[in-house]
Order: structure tokens, then C-alpha cells, then sequence
């Protein structure tokens, strides 16, 4: 509030030293527009007195007074524009001193507002703070008093926790025993399913087989009826046997099965179109030997006719190579003024299987691996290979993809130069944001966002625009 109070004195000082200014202002411009009423009269009276005789003599000073008036007259419009304008000025200072008047007035009374607010925000805070060690004692007890209840929560939840523990133990035991009294009650289903399916294939089997039944199979053939003895078994250990018929004993059996089945094994199966099958066997053996010789044969065409095209490989690479190495050293010097490359092979005696070195020095440089190369020049270097592949084997047209957007001004005429060559025998297709490329162009296509946002693709003939310009 002081400095502001100190600012409005200030702007009031300054507003009555400019009113002062400008009422002496205006009355030297009324006293400048008083002597130019003044100068006017007198020389309306001057127009309007008789003119006297000339007097050639006189002529000279009353021309020499006619300047001085002229001059005194020019003066004084001068000096009374200025004070116009002084005035002009002074009224603008004025108004803008009022304005600021009037603003730091405005901003005094925010001021006193905002004093206002913060006393009155003060003494809530003084109240606040006063109520606040009430409130800290009050939140304290109530804190103490959750701690012991949350204590006892916590031995309640433990004890909770512990008697959960144990009876998911409890459960998981239980499960487990009962998963394994599930599946094992599963298998014995299974077994007893397996023995019903495998003694209804038995029954099936001897219904089919012997056209006994059940109980026809029973009656004469149970465990409880005498088996005839088989004089090739021995006896175990303890065993009696007679010399017509023994009990049957499940052992003894099976081991006279075994035996039967290991005989019966040794004898073989009778196979009655064996004949017809070494028939078919040696038919089938004769077209495999015919077959495999044609293959042979075939094998050795195609290994003639590989070495026949590997000769031709090396001959066409060979001298496609020493063309794009002639090429290559043309084409690297107009790119590269005063400088020279080259091409060589890694292996020259294998053809196939050989890779390309490449081998530049511009001027002034002495380089052995491209790498160090600046990226404009390693782009220049890598458009002189291939051009020089384009010259060494031409083709109707070639596509290029921004092949010169790292390259200045100076190497990419060089790079226009050489694109003028090509298009002597090739069509260019150039896909590229230079400008100067553009400009060699017979024909420029693009795309372009029409106002109804819907993408158009524009043509634009230059050579043909270029002559109906000429």
C-alpha cells in the first residue's frame, strides 16, 4: 500500500507538472496563432495596398524582405505544429497517467480487500491453533485405544490363522487319502470291467471255436475235472503223478501251453502263395533296378548339364565383371573429380563363390576402408557401382529411391550429370524430394490433399509445358 500510495502521489505530481506544461502550451500556441493572424493581416494589407512604381533599385531588398517574411512565415507554422503536436502528446500522457491513476487506485483497494481476508484469515487460524492441542490430546487417546484393539485383532487373527492352518492341513490329507481310495476303487472297476470284457472274448472265443456253452464248458473242462498228464512235463517238487489223469493244477498247464506254443513257433506259418509273392517280389525288384539305372543316368545328365552351366556362369560373370570394372572407373571419376576406383575379385579362381572388393580414393584423401567415408561420399560411392552395373549391362528402365537425399548441391549435379547418360539408353524412374532432380524430369507425378481432404494423384508434363512455354 505504500509504494502504491507512493506511485499515486508520483502520478499525481507528474499529471500537474504536465497540466502546467500544457496550459503553457497552449498559450504559446495562441500567441503563435495570434502572429501568424498577425503576419496574414499584414499581408492581406500588403496584397491590397497599391502596388507603387517599380523601382528596379528597390527591387532586390523588397525581394530580400520577401524571403525573410517567407521564412519567418515557415518558421512559424513550424514552431506552431510543434507545439501542437507537444500538446497532443501531453494530452495522451495525461490520459494514460489517468488510466494508471485509476488502475493503481483499483489495485490499492484489492489490496486493502486482501488485507482484509488475510486478518480475517488470521484470526481463524489463531482460533484453530488455540483448539488444536485439544484436538491433538483428543486424537492421541483415540490412537492409544486403536492400538490395543487392533493388538487384540491381531492375537484373535493369529489364533485364527494358526486353527486355519491346521485344518487345511487336515483337508489336504483328507483329500489326499480320498483320491487314493478313488482311484484305486477306479482301478479295481477297471480290472473287474477288463476281466468281464476278457471272459466274454474267452466265452465268445469257445462258442465260436468249440460250440460249447457255458456250462457244457464248465462241467467238462473245470478246475475240478482230471487233465491227461503229458509225459514231456516233469513233475515239481512234491507232485504225484498219475499215469492216465492228474488234477488240474494251473502250473502245469501253463507251462504245457508254453511249450506247445514255442513248438508251434519253431514249425512256422504254411504260407500257400508264397510263389505268387516271389513272383510279384522279383516283378517289383526288376522295375526298382530299371528305375534306379534311369536315375544313374539322370544323375550324371544333370551333373553335365550343372558343369556345362557353371563354365557359362563363369564366362557371362567373368565378363560381366570386367565390363562394370571399366565402367566402374569411368563413371567414379565424374562423381568424384580427380579421384579413382576400382573393382577387384577376393578369389579370381573360383569364380562362383568369389566376393567384390571395392577400392576408392577421391582426391586429396587416402583411404582404405569405406567406412570412413563421409555418408554423402559413401552414397556416391555406392551410385557409381551401380551405374556402372547399368552401363556394363543396360536394361530398359531403373527405379531409384531417394538415391541422392545425402548429398550437396556440388555432388549432386555431378550425380544429374550421370543420370543424363543413362536416360540416353534407359527410362528413370526417381523417387526423390530435390529439386534440381525435378527440374531434369520430363514428367513429375505426385500426390496431393485436395480441400475436401481426399488424397488425388497429380501429373505434370514438363517437357511438353517447357515447350509450349518457348
Amino acid at each position: 500500500m505504500n509504494r502504491v500510495t507512493v506511485r499515486h502521489e508520483a502520478a499525481v505530481a507528474e499529471c500537474e507538472r504536465l497540466e502546467t506544461g500544457l496550459t503553457q502550451a497552449q498559450a504559446a500556441v495562441a500567441e503563435a496563432e495570434a502572429k501568424a493572424e498577425g503576419a496574414k493581416a499584414a499581408l492581406d494589407d500588403a496584397v491590397a495596398a497599391p502596388r507603387p512604381v517599380l523601382d528596379a533599385s528597390a527591387r532586390d531588398g523588397l525581394l530580400e524582405a520577401l524571403e525573410l517574411a517567407r521564412e519567418g512565415e515557415v518558421r512559424a507554422r513550424l514552431e506552431v505544429e510543434t507545439l501542437r503536436e507537444r500538446v497532443r502528446a501531453a494530452q495522451a500522457r495525461v490520459v494514460s497517467l489517468e488510466r494508471q491513476r485509476e488502475h493503481e487506485r483499483d489495485a490499492a483497494a484489492e489490496a486493502a480487500r486482501r488485507a482484509v481476508i488475510r486478518r480475517a484469515q488470521r484470526e481463524a487460524a489463531s482460533g484453530v491453533t488455540e483448539e488444536l492441542p485439544r484436538i491433538l490430546d483428543s486424537l492421541d487417546r483415540s490412537v492409544t485405544e486403536a492400538r490395543v484393539v487392533l493388538a487384540e485383532a491381531e492375537a484373535a487373527r493369529s489364533a485364527q490363522n494358526e486353527e486355519l492352518v491346521a485344518l487345511r492341513a487336515q483337508e489336504t490329507s483328507l483329500r489326499e487319502r480320498l483320491a487314493g481310495l478313488t482311484e484305486s476303487v477306479h482301478g479295481l472297476e477297471l480290472q473287474i470291467h477288463e476281466k468281464k470284457l476278457h471272459l466274454s472274448s474267452l466265452l465268445e472265443r469257445v462258442s465260436s471255436e468249440l460250440s460249447l456253452d457255458e456250462d457244457i464248458l464248465v462241467a467238462e473242462y473245470g478246475p475240478d475235472q482230471l487233465v491227461p498228464r503229458d509225459p514231456g512235463i516233469e513233475p515239481a517238487d512234491g507232485e504225484l503223478l498219475d499215469d492216465t489223469a492228474i488234477p488240474f493244477d494251473r502250473r502245469i498247464q501253463q507251462r504245457r501251453l508254453a511249450e506247445a506254443e514255442r513248438k508251434l513257433a519253431q514249425l512256422g506259418r504254411v504260407n500257400p502263395l508264397a510263389l505268387e509273392e516271389f513272383a510279384a517280389l522279383e516283378q517289383r525288384h526288376a522295375f526298382l533296378t530299371e528305375q534306379l539305372a534311369d536315375l544313374t543316368q539322370t544323375r550324371q545328365d544333370l551333373l553335365t548339364i550343372i558343369a556345362d552351366l557353371d563354365e557359362r556362369m563363369q564366362t557371362i560373370f567373368a565378363s560381366a565383371f570386367e565390363d562394370t570394372k571399366e565402367a566402374f572407373g569411368q563413371v567414379f571419376p565424374l562423381l568424384f573429380p580427380g579421384g579413382t576406383g576400382s573393382i577387384s575379385l577376393t578369389d579370381p579362381e573360383n569364380m562362383l563363390t568369389t566376393g567384390i572388393e571395392v577400392s576408392v580414393r577421391p582426391v586429396g584423401k587416402k583411404i582404405e576402408r569405406l567406412s570412413l567415408l563421409s555418408g554423402g561420399e559413401r552414397s556416391l560411392a555406392a551410385v557409381a557401382l551401380l551405374v556402372a552395373i547399368f552401363k556394363a549391362r543396360p536394361s530398359p528402365f531403373y527405379i531409384l529411391d531417394e538415391v541422392e537425399a545425402a548429398l550437396d548441391d556440388a555432388n549432386l549435379g555431378r550425380l544429374l550429370t550421370v543420370f543424363e547418360q543413362l536416360r540416353e539408353s534407359s527410362q528413370l524412374l526417381i523417387i526423390t524430394h530435390q529439386k534440381r532432380t525435378m527440374e531434369i524430369a520430363d514428367a513429375l507425378y505426385g500426390v496431393s490433399m485436395r480441400q475436401d481432404g481426399v488424397s488425388a494423384v497429380v501429373g505434370q508434363r514438363v517437357g511438353d509445358r517447357a515447350a509450349s512455354a518457348v
